[in-house]
């Protein structure tokens, strides 16, 4: 069991049947009336979202959910292949359990998931992943207005904007719980 009081980003929680993963919380202590917690929770199967208010203290049954380190391998249509760091065996995602991760998984990389007994629920990356530029506009001297972005498409073909001085094989950190730039990787 857990409190709502003791939420962090990441908890998996057991809610109506439904395994919950804690995406962002909000302790909220208003003036009047008893405190509650604001939460964002993405369902570990459908992967849709829900928003829910609890009371402060209400407890809630915790998820045991197991968790190994695999690297992604490659994808085959509609499946992604990674493989085991320990024993080398290779494992089929379906696209469903990957998500938005598409958009950040190159070969070599190293991904935690999570399973339900044998059932693959999701696939954590890392909080930042560097990509290469395939293509992208060139910046032009005097275009250096403060804030100012273009669009960039990366190796995997994701598309996110990113400053003006960043050029075609350029590699950048990217965020990717957010998908955005973070910065450029010196060479």
């Amino acid at each position: 069991m857990i409190s709502t009081n003791n939420f962090k980003t990441g908890v998996t929680i057991q809610h109506e049947g439904n395994l919950y993963t804690v995406m962002e919380f909000q302790h909220v202590k208003p003036g009047k009336g008893p405190a509650f917690v604001r939460s964002k929770l993405r369902n570990l199967r459908t992967g849709g979202i829900l928003d829910k208010t609890w009371r402060a203290g209400e407890k809630l049954a915790t998820a045991h959910i197991d968790k190994d380190k695999m690297n992604y391998s490659y994808n085959m249509g509609d499946t992604y292949i990674f493989m085991d760091n320990e024993n080398f065996e290779q494992l089929n995602v379906p696209n469903s359990s990957v998500g938005d991760g598409k958009n950040y998984l190159i070969a070599g990389v190293n991904v935690d998931l999570l399973f339900d007994g044998s059932e693959v629920l999701d696939v954590r990356l890392p909080s930042h992943i560097t990509l290469e530029v395939t293509a992208t506009e060139p910046g032009f001297k005097g275009n250096t207005a403060t804030g100012a972005s273009k669009p960039a498409t990366l190796e995997t073909g994701y598309v996110l904007n990113v400053p003006l001085f960043i050029n075609e094989g350029d590699k950048i950190k990217v965020e990717t719980a957010k998908g955005t730039y973070k910065e450029r990787i010196k060479a």
